[in-house]
């Protein structure tokens, strides 16, 4: 009852009390939040009580997270044995363990560094109440079944089910074909998973072996390209695709029921490290989350501002897109011999601009080397797609890159990154 009583509570509060009509405000409430949140790592986390923070010049990544992972929870969670329990997790499938009744789990570690993440049962059932608020749809707030692919359960997961929403998670390393009849018979009013498995349910509908008809889709962990977006409304008959921008950091965006990407301003205090006039680096400081401080955290994330009021009328930071990762950045040598970045966005064009290409990777593997993988590939998308990159390079005034065109075979039960940067060298 106490469960049901938390997360009912947060999904009112989140749904329909905590409004905004002002930055200023949503500002003032967010500082205020910020500093009894630092008061309390004061006096629970050891880091804290040991070093006094200056939120000027203090920040973390997530390096600093895991040299100091036992001193900054505030839970006495140790990290080689809650690493221990994720590993087992991971290996037997069985995510139900806890540890020391705390919940672990582990990032996908797509940028080279694995992330733990610590929650306790309490933020367990206001994730649940918050991301229920936010993502259930408006005309249907009683009866969903909710069908969750994600390559690791979790129990912050399982807090959602509940005595009027049902849960059923679908795990990505199995084969799609051992559980067809299961997803047929669950009949999911809410679809949630990767993009990359959104297009392998997409054609598996095609086929007519998928008979689903979710009213909702929502697209999770992987960038999801405009081009995947389109098909997949076209496949499921939905109206939008809508999208949750979570990591091991916590809930940082979701789209609203107007299609925009806004940050979770509501929990979180965004700054922002801008790249250029509309890209930037989120840095973040969570003022909810008690068992694991997240101050000043920087993440490598790159995400597309769009400054414009959003039509729903939220005050909370819009997004256009996320882009990608720092590491998905590429550079390339100009003539004079200056490195030059190029963004995520620019490489993708280069091979949407060519019809009918839906599954790729383009790595770079060094400063004048490119790789591009396409399923079933064909001569004149070959000429295409080196067209448009000669276009750009020469437009960045680059030299003598080569294009090799290789196998398309993406890392099974990994998550998909289609931009890769891969040179070893100090850039």
């Amino acid at each position: 009852m106490k469960k049901i009583i938390r997360i009912l509570s947060e999904f009112v509060s989140a749904r329909w009390l905590r409004k905004w009509n002002s930055r200023e405000k949503l500002e003032k409430y967010q500082d205020k939040k910020l500093e009894k949140q630092i008061k309390y790592f004061e006096k629970k986390s050891p880091y804290f009580m040991k070093h006094k923070v200056d939120l000027n010049d203090f920040f973390m990544n997530k390096q600093f997270m895991m040299e100091n992972f036992d001193e900054l929870n505030t839970v006495g969670v140790r990290k080689d044995e809650a690493f221990k329990i994720a590993i087992d997790g991971e290996e037997t499938r069985n995510f139900s363990e806890k540890y020391k009744n705390i919940s672990v789990g582990l990032s996908s570690g797509t940028s080279g560094h694995r992330g733990m993440f610590v929650t306790t049962d309490d933020e367990q059932n206001m994730w649940a109440g918050f991301i229920l608020a936010k993502m259930l749809p408006k005309n249907k707030l009683f009866g969903n079944r909710i069908a969750f692919f994600l390559r690791a359960d979790n129990n912050l997961y399982k807090s959602i089910n509940s005595f009027f929403i049902k849960l059923k998670y679908f795990d990505l390393f199995q084969d799609f074909e051992t559980y067809v009849d299961e997803l047929n018979n669950y009949n999911p009013t809410i679809l949630v998973a990767p993009a990359s498995m959104l297009l392998v349910l997409c054609k598996k509908k095609l086929d007519g072996i998928l008979k689903i008809n979710p009213i909702q889709i929502i697209s999770v962990a992987e960038i999801l390209e405009k081009k995947d977006e389109e098909f997949i409304k076209e496949v499921f008959g939905v109206k939008m695709v809508y999208q949750i921008y979570q990591a091991t950091e916590g809930l940082l965006g979701y789209t609203c029921h107007c299609g925009s990407i806004h940050l979770n301003e509501e929990c979180i205090k965004f700054e922002k490290y801008y790249i250029d006039e509309k890209r930037f680096y989120p840095i973040i400081s969570d003022f909810r989350r008690k068992s694991q401080p997240f101050i000043k955290y920087k993440l490598n994330d790159i995400l597309i501002e769009n400054k414009n009021r959003c039509e729903c009328g939220s005050v909370f930071t819009r997004i256009d897109k996320i882009e990608g990762r720092s590491d998905d950045i590429f550079f390339f040598k100009d003539k004079s011999g200056k490195l030059k970045k190029v963004f995520p966005d620019f490489i993708r064009r280069c091979i949407l601009f060519s019809e009918e290409i839906r599954e790729y990777q383009v790595f770079q593997v060094d400063f004048d080397k490119l790789e591009v993988a396409v399923l079933e590939i064909k001569d004149f998308q070959k000429k295409e797609i080196t067209k448009e990159f000669d276009k750009l390079f020469e437009k960045l005034g680059i030299e003598g890159v080569k294009i090799d065109f290789i196998e398309y075979t993406p890392e099974k039960n990994v998550k998909l990154r289609r931009i890769f940067q891969k040179i070893k060298k100090e850039l």
